[in-house]
């Protein structure tokens, strides 16, 4: 299955071990095609902006790599066959929840894996943001709590034919 990987650990050194040792090479060991977004666009390019110093230079910087990462990203949401959303945090990172909602209006399902013990939903009932979650069960997904039982619950997906 093509998967789509959604989730901020690209943004700490920690999150990008998990993702990079762990997360990506156990899909890939089951034989899943993993669509990663911090690797969509030029690594060079993303360094680049990195590099330079506060200001305006790398505002701009940032101005003209921004579209073409969220476009990056938009086609690897089309071209997917199903999205494994990571939800840790006090709250789903805003990225996060928006490629789950782009995923659920274009019909993909959903697997979200929250390891995190930290309540941060709307009530009692829910793990996550009532939305969010919504949206993850609406589209014959789950909400898994354990890293091992991410694969059960991608085995459970109906695709779309």
């Amino acid at each position: 299955m093509k998967i789509y990987l959604a989730g901020p650990l690209g943004f700490s050194e920690a999150g990008k071990d998990f993702y990079y040792r762990l997360l990506i090479p156990e899909l890939q060991r089951s034989g899943h095609d993993v669509l990663d977004p911090w690797s969509l666009t030029d690594p060079g390019k993303v360094a680049a902006a990195l590099s330079l110093p506060f200001g305006e230079a790398r505002r701009e910087a940032w101005r003209n790599l921004n579209p073409e990462i969220g476009r990056n990203n938009q086609l690897a949401l089309d071209s997917c066959e199903a999205v494994v959303a990571v939800l840790d945090g006090v709250d789903v990172d805003s990225g996060t929840a928006s490629e789950i909602g782009y995923a659920f209006a274009k019909g993909k399902p959903i697997v979200g894996y929250r390891s995190d013990i930290r309540l941060c939903s709307d009530n009692e009932a829910l793990t996550v943001n009532l939305q969010v979650e919504y949206f993850i069960r609406s589209s014959g997904g789950d909400i898994v709590s354990k890293f091992d039982q991410i694969l059960d619950a991608l085995s459970r997906l109906k695709l779309p034919q």
